[in-house]
């Protein structure tokens, strides 16, 4: 049935419901996630895919991600050496080394020590996965009124909005300013503010502030929440299973052992890690990032099989579901990413058991971008530290999920690290 949605009938299915929260924060619907499938979108989707998501894109990024794990690492390394007396919130860290990653993408800089942004994004997101009783009820959303939810997302989407045009009016006001060191060319609203003031002939609209600030808040919760909420289940997945943390801790350092650090570039192109990347799929088969993707809304009535599926009918892909099928894998339940060895089921889009980046039109165009940020930070943990779960903290919570559009680990990851290899 997935199939029949995600491909066969794609263009029917690939519409987006005006849900009011996600129609608020994505400046109504001129982005990618929750655009409708219009021209508009399709400009948009090319723009970001040609800028900065394409595979070669992802590569020319790549001295961000190595230069910010790189920091990570040695925070990590420093409360490692005390004596075991440290702990890491892996989360915390994680989160944080996403959002800076992703900052400089989008702004050129980092925004790690302005705590603004991470503080808008947190509420953003769990705005956008919170209930709104209009959604499905139009005529009770009064009921949402008196929840406080219209009050607090208007409040949220102004403190953003603010945020976000303060960070285009310094591109705006400084265009040929000299870049400091840490600063990012062609980052991401340089370039959308090029093509706004060039009036690129070939769009089918005017571009707008709003369609950048737009794909400002679309590019930094998909990549900040994503990437992160993945490589902290991973960890979480390894911990509850040490022969398989064992394996792949030798298969990690022995192939980078004799260059004393981790490079993306041979992630990315040599096959000598397999066990890291079934790791990877295991992980993201266990816990998709978005268990029921993101809703659909059919375009136009069609036929899916015998049922006649009316225009404008909400669809939901359970990914969590299918992922976790007895009639599609062994023992489901178990993290075993030796399955994944005699199989060539893959996440990209074209195997419907595993999907939990989407499929068709609508799949994650920032999927390159956040595999290569989950296997360079999971491969970096793995490579410099051994790992311990404190006293106290072996409950690791590996099933429950705090609110939020992006299904992240409910209570924080807390380990002990201890030094492998020295910085």
């Amino acid at each position: 049935m997935a199939q029949e949605v995600l491909k066969t009938h794609d263009l029917e299915f690939c519409g987006r419901p005006s849900f009011l929260a996600q129609k608020k924060i994505s400046y109504n619907r001129v982005a990618i996630a929750f655009s409708p499938c219009n021209d508009s979108w399709k400009a948009i989707k090319k723009i970001c895919v040609t800028h900065f998501l394409s595979s070669s894109n992802v590569s020319r990024f790549s001295s961000i991600r190595q230069f910010e794990v790189n920091q990570m690492i040695k925070e990590i390394s420093i409360q490692a050496s005390n004596n075991n007396k440290s702990v890491t919130n892996l989360d915390d860290a994680i989160l944080s080394l996403t959002n800076t990653i992703i900052s400089r993408i989008a702004f050129g800089r980092s925004y790690k020590y302005d705590k603004r942004l991470l503080g808008l994004l947190n509420e953003s997101q769990g705005l956008l996965g919170a209930f709104f009783v209009s959604d499905y009820v139009p005529f009770m959303g009064w009921i949402d009124k008196l929840r406080g939810m219209h009050s607090l997302l208007e409040r949220n989407f102004k403190k953003l909005d603010a945020f976000l045009q303060e960070i285009v009016n310094q591109h705006l006001d400084h265009p040929e300013r000299q870049k400091s060191e840490e600063e990012e060319e062609d980052n991401v609203i340089d370039v959308l503010l090029k093509l706004k003031i060039n009036k690129e002939q070939s769009f089918p609209f005017d571009l707008t502030y709003e369609h950048i600030k737009a794909v400002l808040v679309d590019i930094l919760i998909g990549g900040t929440y994503s990437s992160a909420a993945t490589s902290t289940w991973a960890m979480a997945k390894l911990l509850k299973s040490p022969k398989t943390m064992m394996k792949v801790q030798a298969e990690v350092r022995n192939f980078f052992g004799r260059k004393g650090f981790v490079d993306e570039e041979e992630i990315k192109n040599n096959n000598d890690l397999p066990y890291l990347k079934a790791v990877i799929k295991e992980t993201l088969r266990l816990q998709p990032p978005l268990p029921l993707l993101l809703t659909r809304e059919t375009n136009e009535a069609c036929k899916l099989g015998e049922y006649e599926i009316e225009a404008n009918t909400l669809v939901y892909v359970n990914a969590w579901a299918i992922q976790r099928d007895p009639e599609i894998w062994k023992n489901p339940e178990e993290f075993y990413p030796e399955r994944f060895f005699e199989s060539s089921i893959d996440f990209k889009g074209q195997d419907f058991e595993l999907t939990p980046f989407g499929s068709g039109r609508r799949v994650c165009p920032g999927l390159n971008m956040g595999v290569a940020t989950v296997e360079i930070i999971v491969a970096n943990l793995l490579f410099w530290f051994d790992w311990e779960v404190p006293i106290g903290m072996e409950d690791l919570d590996n099933n429950e999920i705090k609110p939020g559009i992006v299904h992240s680990k409910k209570n924080p990851l807390i380990l002990r690290a201890k030094n492998y290899y020295h910085i």
